[in-house]
């Protein structure tokens, strides 16, 4: 009779602990997806800012390739436009310049891989929280549900919150240039 009361003892306290300690690694996973979530939103920030800045750059310096030229086409005498076309020959050795050091520079292009890593910065969020919500879904499951909320109750173990974007995060970005 012993025996069976130590065996069924050595049973409790066997799953007792084993339960525990799957609640503190499901509390450490949470933590682990939470800084997940900060690492993503820090690429986020960096990659959107330098992108943004990059773009503005391309952008800007087109403009001004394309302003300068439309200005030299409009009105000219004859002086003004041999004058014009030194001018049109020095820069048209600037786009070359500028051709071959990106051959492919065109906004367009610019614009299309800036969009390409917004989107990709914004999916690498979404899996990080995805991964968080899954965690605290884990957790939350394990509390609630008997037997093993017994010991979440002992070791006064508590359900998390999901991650919900605040109101005005839920709003699409507007990107300016």
């Amino acid at each position: 009779m012993i025996w069976i009361v130590l065996v069924i003892v050595a049973v409790v306290v066997v799953w007792y602990i084993a339960a525990m300690n799957s609640l503190r690694q499901k509390e450490i996973k949470i933590d682990e997806a939470l800084s997940g979530i900060d690492v993503a939103l820090t690429k986020r920030y960096d990659v959107l800012t330098k992108s943004l800045e990059v773009v503005k750059g391309f952008a800007k310096h087109e403009e001004d390739i394309l302003s300068e030229v439309i200005s030299l086409r409009q009105g000219m005498d004859m002086k003004e436009r041999q004058t014009a076309d030194q001018k049109m020959n020095a820069l048209q050795g600037r786009i070359f310049a500028l051709a071959e050091s990106y051959p492919e520079l065109q906004s367009s292009d610019v614009f299309k891989e800036f969009q390409e890593q917004i989107a990709d910065v914004e999916e690498h969020l979404q899996a990080a929280r995805r991964a968080y919500n899954a965690n605290v879904s884990s957790l939350n499951q394990s509390i609630v549900a008997f037997p093993t909320s017994i010991v979440a109750n002992m070791i006064h173990a508590e359900k998390r919150e999901f991650f919900e974007a605040e109101e005005t995060k839920r709003k699409d970005v507007e990107i300016k240039f």
